[in-house]
């Protein structure tokens, strides 16, 4: 492991001295990439050297604490510091097992989010309409750029279905575990007698597809393009802006009417389109797979509830790993981060299960 480690360090060290280059600084393109490949090579480095670092230390300290002898004080300054270095190796070492498991070549890319309202009627496409305001306040706090490109308002507040493109670094690796069922338990705005309802909407995380990912016959989509229009019905625009594309393979349909020009309106369903696509023939594969496989990361079916919203009690409670927080207001306000990590660490640990059976 260690011989990969310092081919990793390596690269990365002659990563670090290409991006300082001139030339390559003037082709932006090439920059982009090289810094990308850079970051992603850039937490494994650190956490390698921190642990190389801990073991130098760890080997001085128990050299000073064994040269200390009889000398009561020294020797029990050293030997504190000899229990400390080993409190904190194991968990940098893990923390490093966990940074060289393989990656999804998905993690570094962007996000296509699909949020649509479920049982529960107008207390359902409100409950949609926070929790896509929840996500954005999160990308936000992550510095992603988050833009709505198609969303379904109900004249209420409320939304029946959005679609919003998320773009940044690393967005899928953190927004991947988002997909499935959110219910929310509450008293509604319209209830009289104070009982608790019980609302559910989807949410649908699918990473960006490039053109390379997924190759599209234009011979198999019907474009229609009609005036776009707004609550009720009502005409917004005398053009036909609007764009409805249908892959007429799949059944698939993404309409789009967000801008005022036609071409941008078919740019960005396009990639909609290319990203359900995608998760398509990726849900295929998953199929494919083993036993061992399913039951190591779980179906990824819609139809499971992941999480529970209960605004009463101040709680939001993630299923799949049994996390309770007593703090639904601070998550309803894009703080994700708690519930975040604690499911990407769940599901490592059981990658790293996983590596350990089949190696």
């Amino acid at each position: 492991m260690f011989e990969k480690l310092e081919q990793i360090e390596k690269s990365y060290e002659d990563l670090t001295a290409q991006i300082s280059s001139p030339d390559i600084v003037s082709d932006m393109k090439a920059y982009a990439k090289l810094m990308k490949q850079h970051r992603s090579l850039g937490e494994i480095v650190e956490k390698y050297r921190e642990v190389k670092r801990l073991k130098e230390e760890l080997a001085g300290a128990k050299e000073l604490a064994e040269a200390a002898g009889d000398d009561d004080e020294m020797g029990e300054m050293a030997w504190a510091e000899v229990a400390e270095i080993e409190a904190k190796l194991p968990e940098a070492e893990e923390a490093l097992k966990f940074l060289l498991l393989p990656k999804d070549p998905n993690d570094e890319k962007n996000v296509i989010l699909e949020i649509r309202a479920g049982t529960g009627g107008d207390e359902a496409t409100l409950f949609a309409a926070e929790v896509l305001r929840m996500y954005a306040r999160f990308a936000e706090r992550q510095g992603w750029k988050m833009e709505v490109m198609e969303a379904a308002d109900t004249g209420v507040g409320g939304i029946k279905e959005a679609i919003a493109m998320i773009e940044g670094d690393a967005v899928y690796s953190k927004l991947r575990y988002e997909s499935g069922v959110h219910r929310v338990q509450r008293v509604p705005q319209t209830e009289t007698q104070g009982r608790i309802h019980t609302s559910a909407i989807t949410v649908a995380v699918l990473p960006e597809a490039e053109e390379v990912d997924v190759q599209i016959n234009q011979n198999d989509l019907r474009v229609d393009t009609f005036c776009s229009s707004g609550p009720g019905g009502q005409s917004v625009n005398t053009t036909y802006s609007a764009v409805r594309i249908t892959h007429m393979p799949t059944g698939l349909v993404v309409s789009m009417q967000d801008e005022k020009s036609q071409i941008k309106n078919r740019e960005k369903a396009m990639r909609v389109l290319r990203a359900r696509l995608q998760e398509i023939e990726e849900q295929k594969q998953h199929d494919a797979m083993s036993a061992e496989r399913k039951s190591m990361v779980g179906s990824g079916d819609r139809s499971e509830k992941i999480r529970t919203y209960n605004f009463k009690e101040n709680r939001v409670t993630d299923h799949r790993i049994g996390l309770t927080i007593h703090q639904l207001d601070l998550v309803m306000e894009g703080q994700l981060d708690e519930i975040i990590d604690a499911l990407r660490t769940h599901y490592q640990t059981e990658k790293l299960k996983a590596e350990a059976v089949s190696g």
